[in-house]
C-alpha cells in the first residue's frame, strides 16, 4: 500500500459526471494521469479529452480502451499550458481533474512538469492552466477539482486548496461548493511518508 502513484477513485468520479455534467457532455480534463477518467466518461455516455504530459501514460491509457464505452475517450498527449492549442475544438460541459499536488508525488524528470517545480513556479503554471480550461468551458457549467493540502519542505501546508480556489475565480468562475471525501485510508500512505 501506497507504493507507486495514486489510481483515482472510480465512485468519485462517477458521482462527479452524474451531478455535473449533462448526459452526452463532454468533460475537459487537463491533469488526465491514468484511463479512469476517461473510461468512467466514455461508460456514462460523455465525451472525454484529457491532456497528458507523459506519452507513456497515455500510451498505457489507450491500451485500456476496450474497457471504454462510446463514445471511446480521447487522450492527448501534451503539455496543459498548451491548453488551447491542444483543446481548442472543445466545448466542455464539465472542466474536470485532480492535477498534481506539487511536489506530492513525482511523475517524471521533465522540467515541465509541474511536480518537478519550485512552489511559486508551481503555482504560476497551475493557475495558467485553469485559467485555459475555464476559458473550454460552456456558459452556465461546472468545473470540479479534486484536490487536497501539501507540505513545502519545512512541514507546512502550502494552501493548493485556498489558492486552487484563487486560480479559478482569478478565471472567471465562481466558487460554488466544496466537499470533502472521507475515506479509510485514502492518499495517507503518500501523504504521510515524508514526514515520518
Amino acid at each position: 500500500a501506497g507504493g507507486g502513484t495514486s489510481i483515482f477513485d472510480p465512485v468519485l468520479c462517477e458521482i462527479a459526471y452524474r451531478w455535473f455534467c449533462p448526459p452526452g457532455g463532454m468533460v475537459l480534463d487537463p491533469f488526465a494521469g491514468g484511463s479512469v477518467r476517461g473510461i468512467i466518461a466514455s461508460r456514462l455516455g460523455r465525451g472525454y479529452l484529457g491532456i497528458e504530459l507523459r506519452a507513456e501514460q497515455v500510451a498505457a491509457n489507450e491500451a485500456q480502451r476496450d474497457l471504454a464505452g462510446d463514445p471511446a475517450p480521447r487522450w492527448v498527449c501534451g503539455n496543459s499550458r498548451d491548453l488551447a492549442r491542444l483543446a481548442g475544438d472543445v466545448e466542455a460541459d464539465l472542466v474536470f481533474s485532480c492535477p498534481p499536488y506539487w511536489n506530492l508525488e513525482r511523475y517524471s524528470d521533465d522540467p515541465s512538469d509541474l511536480s518537478t517545480m519550485g512552489v511559486e513556479a508551481f503555482f504560476e503554471a497551475y493557475a495558467a492552466i485553469i485559467a485555459a480550461s475555464i476559458a473550454q468551458l460552456r456558459e452556465d457549467r461546472f468545473a470540479v477539482w479534486v484536490v487536497g493540502d501539501v507540505r513545502d519542505e519545512d512541514g507546512c501546508f502550502v494552501n493548493l486548496p485556498g489558492r486552487t480556489v484563487d486560480a479559478f475565480e482569478a478565471a472567471g468562475a465562481r466558487f460554488y461548493n466544496d466537499a470533502i471525501l472521507v475515506t479509510a485510508v485514502g492518499s495517507l500512505p503518500v501523504r504521510a511518508g515524508r514526514q515520518f
